[in-house]
């Protein structure tokens, strides 16, 4: 069930509650157990929702949750005020530093990452077309909600506050929030060790500023969310990160974001790694996108890791990966002679068929080794690879463990001694067409020698 929390004190929450009323078919009923202004009086409910309204701001009420039934989510539909324009977002809340707007110092309220990403997606698809979209760090109270929470406001000065169609999509947007768990469920599957958090597709952001369009770009472009994100100004404010406050600010972002990992910009990245927690790089972060975590972990403990160089291939993506893989060696001779060719298409060889792959020169040149699907067949890699010589040369034939490949290739020196003048002749006969010289037909094979090169296929030993 949805909470909607519209606070009086607010007239833009109040303008979005109208709204939200009008959009959709409420039944008002009288509570006569709580005070009118306490989320008591009259309460509306729909399909998956209900509204209350409190006289104080929302900022400053403590324990929202408890006047509403059974709830697992709560919205609070606010202003957001600032030199922004036109704009609809959504945050977490909580004091990074003191109090200065509700709560408590240095206090998160716990956090609802799968909400996150479902509201600031329909803000996009609702806002009207003047209207920008983001979300923000976490930074005001309350911190003591007693649910998961986030705030969804209208933005940024008294034209927007007063605009009918900003208030409209906020309130539409908040009721695509019914039905949704504000968390992401832990992964199962095959590859399902590490606690539950670890399993979950949801990032703790740290650094950067107020507005936080790095973490936006990766709720829109992968399949991670995002929890409390801590602003660079907040930690400021915190103070020393190597201090208790520091320490339990982290902690924090962690626990109520129901996450392992923290994307980080800034200093903070070698303090949370002494605390013990899991930093992550944005290539990390794009690179694990589809692939099971539990997989993840262990091809990272067992081959390298993603910033090492680690690649995954499509299988891996596949959405039926295999409980167990093998590592395996690409014959060298035949791998260096295909990037040389086509470096891409040779990528793109290893990511149509492993599981994942060593790479190195900043994830674009393929080294190996292989992780495979125990059932997949090396060969099948092997034989992508010679593919990509096929294109350079004339004939590569395989014969048991190797292979050779032959190319016929134009000699300029025996051209020149047969008269040939350097230009148009020496193309037409690099290109296989014969030529007249001085009333003699010079054949293209009269210059051309055939090279071989022979590739060893089986495994390094």
């Amino acid at each position: 069930m949805l909470g909607i929390l519209v606070s009086r004190a607010d007239s833009v929450s109040v303008h979005i509650g109208k709204q939200l009323r009008a959009i959709a078919d409420w039944e008002a009923r009288e509570d006569e157990g709580r005070p009118d202004g306490a989320g008591g009086g009259t309460v509306y409910e729909t399909d998956g929702a209900q509204l209350r309204e409190f006289d104080d701001r929302h900022l400053d009420i403590v324990r929202p949750a408890d006047a509403f039934d059974d709830i697992d989510l709560l919205a609070v539909a606010s202003r957001h005020a600032g030199e922004t324009g036109p704009l609809l977002t959504a945050h977490h809340t909580g004091n990074v530093g003191p109090a200065e707007h509700g709560g408590e110092d240095n206090t998160l309220a716990e956090a609802c990452p799968n909400a996150l990403n479902v509201v600031r997606e329909a803000l996009d698809t609702h806002a009207p077309p003047e209207y920008g979209v983001g979300i923000e760090c976490t930074h005001h109270g309350p911190t003591d909600v007693g649910v998961p929470s986030l705030f969804v406001e209208v933005g940024s000065g008294p034209a927007q506050w007063d605009d009918p169609d900003a208030a409209r999509a906020v309130a539409r947007a908040i009721l695509d929030l019914r039905e949704t768990p504000p968390h992401r469920s832990p992964e199962n599957g095959p590859w399902t060790d590490g606690t539950s958090d670890q399993r979950r597709r949801q990032l703790v952001g740290i650094g950067g500023g107020h507005y936080a369009p790095r973490f936006e770009r990766i709720i829109e472009e992968t399949d991670w969310t995002v929890g409390h994100i801590l602003a660079e100004w907040g930690l400021d404010a915190v103070g020393d990160l190597d201090s208790p406050a520091a320490e339990s600010v982290f902690g924090q972002a962690f626990e109520k974001s129901a996450s392992a990992y923290a994307l980080v910009e800034g200093p903070a990245a070698e303090h949370l790694d002494a605390l013990g927690y899991r930093t992550v790089s944005e290539t990390w972060v794009r690179e694990t996108d589809g692939v099971p975590l539990g997989f993840v972990r262990t091809a990272e403990d067992e081959v390298m890791s993603v910033d090492a160089g680690l690649r995954f291939g499509r299988p891996a993506r596949s959405g039926d990966l295999p409980d167990s893989y093998r590592v395996r060696e690409l014959p060298s001779d035949l791998l260096d002679e295909a990037r040389g060719i086509d470096r891409e298409a040779t990528y793109d060889a290893l990511v149509e068929t492993a599981l994942a792959f060593g790479t190195d020169q900043g994830g674009t040149r393929p080294t190996g080794p292989l992780v495979l699907d125990p059932e997949a067949d090396r060969e099948t890699v092997v034989e992508a690879l010679l593919d990509v010589l096929r294109s350079k040369y004339d004939s590569v034939e395989v014969d048991g463990e190797t292979a050779l490949a032959r190319q016929r290739v134009f000699d300029d020196e025996k051209a020149r001694t047969l008269g040939v003048a350097e230009g148009p002749a020496f193309g037409k006969l690099a290109a296989g067409e014969p030529i007249e010289v001085d009333g003699e037909t010079i054949p293209p094979g009269a210059v051309h020698d055939e090279r071989s090169r022979r590739f060893e296929l089986s495994p390094p030993s």
